[in-house]
């Protein structure tokens, strides 16, 4: 049996520059982005007398310090401070940077493999913790602090402790509608949000085979929200179809090399994890939470749990502090529940396939009176394509603001909030209290479950919805 034959173990081997002892290894850095709020890393290799020492392998991008107001007076962000210390630092250092109404521009997770800047066997990293997005694509992603990002442009080098590894297959036959974030929310539930601590997990079985790639993305997206640094999916022809011809991908002769190069980055048969999980996915239903942590799940049948159900005194506690933070009550039902605001975006669930499947179930229909709903594409590139397509059309026509590409409402900035007491439906990735404004109540759900609910005026089933229509 093979110890070294997982897809992480390939690629981390191929990186290794030095083995430090002690389970820290110095790692080539292949690719790396730089978002606005870590810029002034750029002053500080400066202020250290260095220069970026690989720059056509840095990229940057302004995502969480922008306003996604259509409406706003300064669009290209000219008063932001930290859009035009990033604009000023790339162009010093001769760095490409992705600037607003460019395309290339838009939430790094989102640009970075639509770019083809991330690909199958590359190391990437970014100063973000969902940079695991990219492990969908094959490749060896993580996110970084300050001080790292500094090293890294200096030297297009990380330092890094290996973690153990973990494979988790899901089988079985996923029904039309359920995708990446039903999946890890399903997975969150069943396994507990501290049970990928220590591990680079690969995801695995016919489900996934058969997952299309911006469904992976959410999936590898939600990784480090159950503790693994590290989230990857085997390249397969899905992936190789998804990533030819982007900006930054090999063209030509070099595509057919890469081919062959990512076909032999699949883990062996033989290959041995130190953990192997596996849950059955058939039949799945959409996954909504109900508390302020991502193991407080459940199908959107589902009910809010009775307190005696929890397993100690510390889950007890903490399922009664969330169901009164959340206006809830022990075993009352989460469909019906009155919606104020509703939130389609970011890194997790912005790309085109997400808005397609939200304008499917809006098409023709209002968003409730009561409520707030906001479209905001992950990229310039995605929201070009959706209005090529008419999606933009659908969703003013039904009441939503279609906004511009940005950070801002996933993680309460720059004015865009959800006001204390207002339930919200939100497809970003975190629902503890107060991450979307204070007093914010928010349920992650997947696009079609936020668009369901935004039309209905309450937590809504995509299904039951969609059944009306074709039964009216």
């Amino acid at each position: 049996m093979s110890v070294d034959g997982t897809l992480f173990n390939k690629i981390w081997n191929r990186h290794v520059v030095a083995d430090l002892g002690e389970g820290f290894n110095l790692l080539y850095v292949d690719r790396h982005v730089v978002p606005d709020f870590n810029g002034s890393a750029f002053t500080r290799l400066r202020d250290r007398g260095l220069k970026v020492r690989k720059p056509e392998l840095t990229f940057a991008t302004a995502d969480h310090s922008v306003s996604t107001d259509p409406n706003t007076p300064d669009a290209l962000q000219i008063l932001n401070p930290h859009v035009q210390n990033l604009r000023k630092e790339t162009q010093e250092f001769g760095v490409k940077n992705f600037d607003i109404g460019q395309i290339g521009h838009g939430i790094v997770h989102v640009i970075t493999p639509e770019m083809g800047i991330a690909l199958p066997g590359l190391t990437v990293t970014i100063g973000d913790s969902h940079t695991c997005t990219n492990g969908a694509l094959g490749a060896l992603a993580w996110g970084v602090g300050q001080g790292e990002i500094v090293h890294i442009l200096a030297t297009q080098t990380c330092v890094q402790q290996k973690p153990k590894t973990m494979r988790v297959n899901l089988e079985g036959s996923l029904p039309p509608g359920i995708g990446g974030k039903d999946l890890v929310l399903f997975i969150i539930g069943q396994l507990g949000v501290a049970a990928g601590n220590g591990f680079a997990v690969e995801y695995a079985g016919s489900a996934i085979e058969s997952l299309p790639m911006e469904s992976r993305f959410s999936l590898c997206n939600m990784s480090v929200e159950w503790g693994a640094r590290y989230g990857m999916i085997a390249p397969d022809q899905i992936t190789f179809d998804y990533v030819k011809g982007r900006p930054y991908a090999p063209q030509g002769a070099n595509w057919k090399a890469a081919l062959e190069d990512w076909n032999l980055l699949a883990t062996d048969k033989d290959a041995v994890f130190d953990k192997e999980v596996t849950l059955n996915v058939a039949g799945l239903k959409p996954q909504i939470t109900w508390g302020n942590s991502l193991d407080m799940v459940s199908s959107i049948d589902g009910r809010v749990p009775y307190l005696n159900n929890a397993m100690d005194a510390a889950q007890r506690a903490n399922m009664k502090a969330a169901i009164s933070y959340m206006g809830l009550r022990e075993g009352g039902a989460l469909l019906g529940l009155t919606v104020h605001r509703v939130f389609i975006g970011s890194c997790t669930n912005s790309r085109i396939t997400d808005l397609r499947a939200a304008a499917e179930i809006v098409k023709g229909r209002k968003v409730a009176s009561h409520v707030t709903a906001w479209i905001v594409p992950g990229s310039e590139m995605v929201k070009r394509q959706a209005q090529q397509e008419g999606l933009d059309k659908i969703f003013l026509a039904a009441g939503f603001e279609w906004r511009n590409p940005g950070c801002s409402m996933c993680l309460s900035a720059n004015g865009e909030t959800i006001g204390p007491g207002e339930r919200a439906i939100s497809t970003a990735n975190r629902n503890f209290a107060g991450r979307q404004g204070p007093g914010s109540r928010t349920h992650i759900a997947s696009p079609a479950v936020a668009a369901a609910s935004a039309c209905a005026g309450v937590i809504a089933d995509p299904n039951q919805v969609m059944l009306l229509e074709s039964t009216s």
